[in-house]
């Protein structure tokens, strides 16, 4: 009797330790089991963020490393994706990132020694005074340069940045900026900066840089730029009648918004919609904002018939005070819808 308790006693404790190891060893699967986090962790992420922290906004600031003209600029500052908008798809240029949607800006090249806009698209950015001034360095596209576009900006010079600060944007360009060329390509080259900077409200004046350092003296010919400087410092590099948009190449549909600046008398002018076949087919008579000294802007929609489609030309021009004859007169291709 009593040695049958005992047995039945041991057993029992027998069956308590099993127990006790089965658990301990469950446990110790489940542990090994949850190293590193739950199911799916694949531990910690990270959220730098590798945007660029360019900005057409008051104390905002453009900080990109040097590239070149010509060159593609993806990397860095991760730019706006740039496009060119001309009917020469041979000449389209991306350069990829953006932070969804797009809007249009443009860049300013010389024609006939005056300044010339040109469109370009980019995506929606913080960055675009960058974006642009990246765009004017790589120069006008086939088509631009067909209509006579050209740059009097250096091959080879390279953007190193761009603060825009209470109105003022400052760029750092390289050195090649102030290279070759007499005093009517450092005036053109430096407008060609300005107005492509100041087409943004938040820019009012420009300040240049090369290699880091300030400069109020450009190049060997001695090109005082020791203040801010204006589209109204290059008032004669700028044609009677600027018209920023359409640009040269720019397909049009109807009715056509053109827009832009002019300094004519009594800020009176025309522009005709030419087709194919040389019919003006609308005549415009345009008044701008201001004249007789003074650039005012003008921003008008002009009707033209259907059945016009394909290659046309936008012809702005006054007519003299003298005998009513066409003066400043500029000839645009364009692409007619």
């Amino acid at each position: 009797m009593t040695s049958t308790s005992s047995d039945s006693a041991r057993r029992r404790a027998g069956i308590v330790v099993l127990a006790v190891l089965l658990v301990l060893s469950l446990a110790a699967l489940v542990a090994a089991c949850d190293v590193g986090g739950g199911v799916g962790d694949g531990g910690a992420v990270s959220t730098s963020d590798t945007s660029g922290t360019t900005g057409t906004e008051p104390e905002s600031s453009d900080t990109t490393a040097a590239e070149p003209a010509g060159e593609d600029t993806s990397t860095t500052e991760q730019p706006a994706a740039v496009t060119s908008t001309s009917a020469d798809a041979s000449t389209t240029t991306t350069v990829t990132s953006g932070t969804g949607g797009t809007t249009a800006v443009n860049v300013y090249f010389a024609r006939d020694e005056k300044m010339a806009a040109a469109s370009r698209t980019i995506d929606k950015t913080q960055g675009v005074g960058a974006a642009a001034v990246r765009l004017l360095l790589e120069g006008p596209n086939g088509v631009e340069q067909k209509g006579g576009m050209t740059s009097a900006i250096p091959e080879g010079t390279a953007l190193l940045g761009v603060n825009i600060k209470n109105g003022i944007a400052t760029v750092d360009l390289s050195k090649e900026y102030s290279s070759g060329g007499g005093s009517l390509s450092m005036m053109t080259r430096l407008a060609q900066v300005v107005f492509t900077l100041t087409q943004f409200p938040t820019v009012q004046g420009v300040n240049f840089m090369l290699d880091g350092k300030p400069i109020d003296v450009l190049g060997g010919e001695g090109i005082i730029i020791d203040h801010p400087m204006t589209r109204a410092d290059y008032e004669d590099m700028s044609p009677a009648i600027l018209v920023e948009s359409p640009t040269l190449g720019g397909i049009v549909s109807r009715p056509v918004r053109v827009t832009g600046t002019a300094n004519v008398f009594e800020a009176v002018f025309r522009i005709n919609v030419v087709d194919w076949d040389g019919l003006i087919i609308a005549d415009e008579r345009v008044q701008a904002s201001s004249g007789t000294g003074t650039r005012g802007t003008f921003d008008v929609t002009i009707k033209y018939p259907a059945g016009h489609a394909g290659q046309g030309s936008l012809i702005v021009f006054e007519n003299s005070a003298k005998d009513g004859s066409p003066i400043n007169v500029i000839e645009m291709p364009i692409v007619l819808k």
